[in-house]
């Protein structure tokens, strides 16, 4: 069966409340591990920037088998068609982890810059003090920028998931020569929003990268 592309959200949200009603033991318990919330930030940016290369690989293999069935030339319809619903619903289904991926980025981001400013005002040494501001500073900026890009990223696979999810439906209820032909146009509209999908996901993936240098580099001014 096939997959709203909202349900993911969804699932994603009622996930999250879990998740975050639980943080303060979550912290503890990691810290018995050796993790503070800069270990935990840093793991789960580089775990989403796993998720947008899945996310990408994905809606790459859905948009080629989208082309191969308006192309089509013979063969097995039906094949073709539970081949695209099939690249479609894990492209859906990805799109959802990296939702989740980037609300609980967002919330341990939070959290973290909220004990970092709790530490610096405990400190006595005006220049310790100042420096520790700055470092904060940035990391706010860098992570700012970074957020940014994720909800642009984020912005784009909605209408991209949807599109995909109107076509398939519609060669569902018309799996003939005629209606294959008819999407041929709007083959070329979709690979152009999957493209810039694609360079979103790459420039966060970027950012990414710059946020984590950041945190990396003020680990031992914290």
């Amino acid at each position: 069966m096939m997959r709203k592309p909202g349900l993911f959200f969804l699932l994603a949200a009622t996930v999250l409340v879990v998740v975050t009603g639980c943080s303060t033991l979550f912290y503890k318990t990691m810290r018995t591990l050796g993790k503070e919330k800069r270990d935990i930030l840093v793991s789960r940016v580089k775990d989403a920037k796993k998720d947008q290369e899945q996310t990408k690989e994905k809606l790459k293999t859905t948009m080629e088998s989208f082309q191969a069935i308006t192309g089509f030339q013979g063969g097995s319809l039906e094949k073709s068609y539970k081949r695209l619903n099939s690249s479609y619903e894990d492209a859906a289904s990805q799109a959802g982890k990296l939702h989740d991926k980037i609300q609980s980025i967002d919330q341990v981001s939070q959290d973290l810059f909220k004990e970092w400013q709790g530490e610096i005002n405990g400190m006595k040494n005006p220049k310790l003090k100042a420096q520790s501001t700055t470092l904060l500073r940035n990391a706010k900026v860098r992570q700012a920028a970074y957020m940014r890009a994720m909800h642009k990223t984020e912005d784009k696979i909605d209408p991209v998931l949807t599109a995909f999810h109107d076509q398939v439906l519609f060669l569902k209820h018309n799996l003939n020569a005629r209606a294959i032909g008819s999407l041929k146009d709007t083959s070329a509209t979709i690979q152009t929003s999957v493209a810039d999908l694609i360079q979103s996901i790459d420039d966060s993936s970027a950012e990414a990268d710059n946020l984590i240098n950041t945190l990396n580099q003020s680990d031992s001014g914290k």
